[in-house]
């Protein structure tokens, strides 16, 4: 079950560039990453060009914490670049934040960046061993400083992204500000979402089209993978042999992190989310009084579930907002708590019913677990649980903050195993198949390597190495 505790994505990213000298940018930005919030809620940044110098402020929080009024002015600048994180490699800590920025040959150079390097860290020892000093734990940092190196070598930014691109393994959508430029990229299998919008002579991207829609500009269309916008001089370019590259869009944007009233790569979250509702009741049908979601995610699926069933769509679960990330708590009593902090049952809505419960995904399952049993003592007579994506048996490596495999409850048991587990009556998981039919993009277009093992990017030549130092650095 998606809970906080178990999965995040990394980040939320925001570009601006306005042709009007006099338009300040900032307070754009930061509207554009409170829509952005739900992809990261550890650390936000924005950075500005004043016409001299980029001028950077970060801080740990929510943007509503990080920023103020007062902030928003200093941010000078018809040009700047934002970020939301939570951490998938580094440390919580302010040092980890973005924007990072650098000083070179020229000027300065600041990015943001939502995905994850593969290979970082040994790009990380190549640079430290070329005399480059880090001040952050991040493959974020790393990026920045490959940016620098190659724009050292040959000032020309453009042909110093396509350079670093042949270097990167992974994921990565990055804004990239080189003093008065805004430059954008996505990686050219696209795992990461990055799309492009206009407002007037402002030109705008964003790691989700509800950024656009909080500051009134219109989506035009996604960043095409392996693509370089220039967006100072309205030009686009290509990472090289990127049109020939295999893409593959991440599923768990459509499944459970994008926000359900936005666009990602041609395809409406909300749309795709009841389709997957329809389809879990036409491959697991149940005998039930009431479908429930498990909020807020899951909530268009069990509205699809509801209409194609015929089963009424109630709320049984209740859930609190705000309660930020809790402490990993020692004892099994404590994060039952835990957990009832975060949702709380409706009992007069579930006493004596059978129940539909919809959800996104079990991942180690203890959630599950937990959840499953506050149902069970408000009085429900039967849980039928529904998943809508298929087994998790495998652990991301592009941005995805999840459990290494061995602690993947999919990855050595079946199904019949897990529904002992969990304690359910029936559970019934969508199929591939179907996942890839709800969201309408082909297999070969998606990434489903956490549920076949089938990744787009070779991985760590050390994958036990890697997950320890993913596992640490949560």
């Amino acid at each position: 079950m998606l809970g906080e505790s178990e999965v995040r994505d990394k980040c939320g990213i925001v570009g601006i560039y306005s042709q009007d000298k006099k338009t300040g940018v900032a307070s754009q930005i930061y509207y554009a990453l409170y829509a952005l919030q739900h992809r990261g809620q550890e650390s936000a940044g924005i950075s500005t060009f004043n016409g001299n110098d980029i001028l950077t402020h970060r801080g740990m929080g929510l943007v509503c914490d990080v920023f103020n009024p007062e902030k928003l002015e200093e941010l000078k600048g018809n040009v700047g670049i934002g970020h939301v994180r939570y951490s998938t490699t580094g440390e919580s800590r302010i040092e980890n934040s973005q924007p990072f920025w650098s000083e070179f040959q020229g000027g300065k150079i600041a990015i943001a960046h939502n995905g994850d390097i593969i290979n970082s860290m040994e790009l990380r020892e190549e640079l430290e061993e070329e005399g480059h000093n880090f001040v952050s734990t991040t493959d974020s940092e790393v990026i920045c400083h490959l940016l620098s190196r190659e724009y050292d070598e040959k000032p020309n930014m453009i042909y110093s992204i396509k350079r670093v691109s042949e270097q990167l393994v992974g994921s990565y959508s990055l804004v990239v500000l080189l003093n008065q430029d805004l430059y954008v990229v996505r990686d050219p299998v696209g795992i990461k979402p990055l799309a492009f919008a206009r407002k007037g002579s402002t030109q705008i991207v964003a790691s989700e089209t509800v950024a656009f829609d909080v500051i009134g500009a219109e989506h035009v269309r996604d960043v095409q993978p392996g693509e370089i916008l220039h967006l100072n001089r309205g030009k686009s370019y290509w990472v090289a042999n990127a049109p020939n590259t295999r893409r593959a869009h991440c599923m768990f944007e459509y499944v459970y992190f994008a926000r359900p009233d936005s666009v990602i790569d041609g395809r409406n979250v909300y749309r795709v989310r009841l389709n997957i509702g329809e389809a879990l009741y036409r491959e697991h049908p149940a005998n039930a009084d009431v479908v429930v979601p498990v909020p807020d995610s899951s909530i268009p699926a069990a509205i699809g579930y509801s209409r194609a069933s015929g089963i009424p769509y109630g709320e049984g679960l209740i859930k609190n907002r705000y309660v930020g990330r809790t402490f990993i708590m020692p004892t099994q009593e404590e994060r039952e708590t835990a957990v009832k902090l975060k949702m709380n049952p409706i009992r007069s809505e579930l006493e004596g019913k059978r129940i539909v419960l919809i959800d996104d995904s079990i991942v180690r399952g203890t959630t599950s677990r937990a959840l499953i049993d506050i149902i069970r003592d408000a009085g429900a007579e039967e849980i039928h649980l529904r998943i809508g994506c298929p087994p998790i048996k495998s652990p991301c490596y592009y941005g995805i903050a999840m459990a290494t495999k061995k602690e993947l409850i999919a990855s050595t048991r079946n199904v019949e195993e897990i529904r002992r587990i969990i304690g359910v009556d029936s559970l019934g998981y969508l199929s591939i198949e179907s996942l890839v039919e709800c969201i309408g993009i082909k297999k070969g277009f998606l990434c489903t390597g956490c549920l076949d093992g089938d990744y787009p990017t070779p991985l760590p030549s050390d994958i036990s190495e890697y997950e320890a130092m993913r596992s640490c650095s949560r």
